[in-house]
């Protein structure tokens, strides 16, 4: 009530995970920045930690997004291969015997690791493209407090970092379970923040002041209605597309100004479709510059 009789003093701002949705930061921090609006701090999970450290980092929304196509354009990026247990591209007619055999013998070592290890591929990507970012960077050298997500392995007790070793914490933060090994920080292992706080609202209305707004950006996933699992591992990734729905909507309430990009069934590997998705954040969070405007008394 007290925020309704005067304006708020600032904002913090929410960045969710989300892997290849998370591009829609870029157009939202963009959007931001051009109505006058910059952040008191940022709160990020996953890949909303990586860019939004880059962010405080360098508060130049058109710098970080020309940083981060020129990764994507580069050969390092080609040559990291995310891993998955179907290609749905082996399934076209067209393929070569020889195609199929590739994709059965790539299956068939990936499931053999499923089974006898926790994850189908070590950190070593994550920690070269955080240290690509923001090598030489720290929390205490960003122009913007950064705040950033993960969960404490094998308790899946969830923290919140402010210090330490930035690359690191950020790979952390990125390390999809199952898919990447722990992050290893100060002799303790961690994953993936959104696992805990997909949008990271709560964490960033406990550093908020009481004058502050929370404003998030949702790029979460939402269920295909068009598409139905064909085996177990879909299943599995619509049942985590689920639980994630509603553990963002419980999100919702700590939140003051929500930008949701049209982002929502975007795979978390597909980084292809880079303008549009960066375009859907631009639009959404420009929709929302003047109530946040408002708000802010500005």
């Amino acid at each position: 009530m007290r925020l309704l009789k005067r304006h708020a003093s600032g904002f913090v701002l929410a960045l969710a995970g989300g892997g290849g949705r998370g591009l829609a930061h870029l157009g939202a921090l963009k959007a931001l920045e051009e109505g006058g609006l910059k952040p008191d701090a940022i709160v990020g999970t996953s890949i909303g930690a990586l860019f939004g450290a880059m962010y405080a980092l360098n508060p130049n929304a058109e710098d970080v997004r020309k940083r981060v196509f020129s990764f994507l354009a580069s050969d390092v990026f080609r040559h990291i291969h995310l891993p998955s247990l179907h290609d749905r591209d082996a399934e076209s007619d067209e393929d070569s015997w020889l195609t199929h055999l590739a994709t059965v013998a790539r299956q068939t070592i990936l499931y053999a690791r499923a089974m006898s290890d926790i994850a189908v591929a070590d950190n070593k990507a994550l920690t070269h493209v955080t240290n690509l970012f923001c090598a030489g960077g720290s929390f205490e050298s960003a122009r913007i407090p950064m705040y950033v997500t993960a969960v404490h392995y094998p308790s899946g007790e969830s923290r919140l970092f402010s210090q330490g070793h930035l690359p690191q914490v950020l790979a952390a933060s990125m390390a999809v379970p199952g898919v990447f090994d722990p992050v290893e920080i100060d002799d303790e292992r961690y994953l993936d923040g959104g696992l805990a706080s997909e949008v990271p609202a709560r964490e960033a209305r406990s550093v908020a002041s009481p004058s502050q707004l929370v404003v998030a950006v949702n790029t979460g996933a939402n269920p295909d209605p068009r598409h139905e699992p064909t085996n177990v591992f879909d299943m599995l990734d619509w049942a985590a597309q689920v639980r994630s729905l509603y553990l963002r909507r419980q999100q919702k309430v700590h939140v003051d100004v929500l930008i949701e990009p049209l982002v929502g069934n975007t795979q978390w590997r597909d980084f292809s479709n880079s303008d549009d998705e960066v375009g859907r954040g631009y639009e959404a969070a420009r929709e929302k510059v003047p109530e946040l405007r408002k708000r802010l008394g500005r």
